[in-house]
């Protein structure tokens, strides 16, 4: 069976990661060998209808599925590999609040330090967009479970237990670029006044 295997190539690990995510700089040797085949490594995922995105500057790279007029004749029967889905309400207050802290990092870095942010710290900007929950225990829940689907995202990952912290990873900056994170910022600010304008109202109809 093994002779039948075609010839190893390098730059089959930093594709099988780019699958499986995203591969950034300080991966090191999976970053060297995708950065010495981006050549083979765009026409491979080409082929299964992928873009190959490297961002040299920020030290990463992703796979983006092509837009449907971007591609040739036949690639349509292609089936999408990753689908885009709407992020729910809480799920943009936290990329946001996320998001803006890296930016706050960035204007302040000084070498390769990575953006790192407590729990606590962003519980205590978090619970301001729910005006109307009470019970702190369920917020800090809803946090913890909202902060584990943005790993799954490969937004965050964890970083230290003492106390709970998590680093912001880059691709965040490349998924919300500066003008969407201040369209974002707005909107949310609008949403969260809107339900203290209803909470206040509820309270005077009662």
């Amino acid at each position: 069976m093994s002779e039948n295997l075609p010839e190893y190539r390098d730059w089959s690990l930093p594709a099988v990661r780019l699958l499986q995510g995203v591969v950034e700089q300080q991966d090191g040797r999976v970053w060297d060998v995708l950065m010495s085949n981006v050549s083979q490594l765009e026409q491979y995922m080409a082929k299964i209808g992928l873009r190959l995105v490297v961002d040299e500057t920020e030290g990463l790279a992703f796979l983006r599925q092509f837009d449907e007029e971007e591609l040739p004749d036949g690639y349509e029967m292609i089936p999408r590999l990753f689908r885009s889905s709407r992020l729910s309400f809480g799920q943009t207050v936290l990329a946001v609040l996320l998001r803006d802290a890296l930016r706050k990092f960035e204007e302040d870095q000084i070498g390769d330090a990575r953006c790192v942010v407590e729990e606590a710290v962003l519980f205590d900007s978090w619970k301001s967009f729910f005006p109307d929950h009470k019970d702190e225990v369920k917020l800090r829940r809803d946090l913890q479970s909202t902060l584990r689907k943005l790993e799954g995202l490969s937004f965050v990952r964890p970083f230290g237990s003492d106390p709970p912290a998590w680093e912001v990873r880059r691709i965040l900056k490349a998924r919300l670029t500066a003008e969407v994170l201040e369209h974002l910022k707005t909107q949310l600010k609008n949403a969260v006044a809107e339900k203290r304008i209803a909470a206040v109202v509820s309270d005077h109809s009662e």
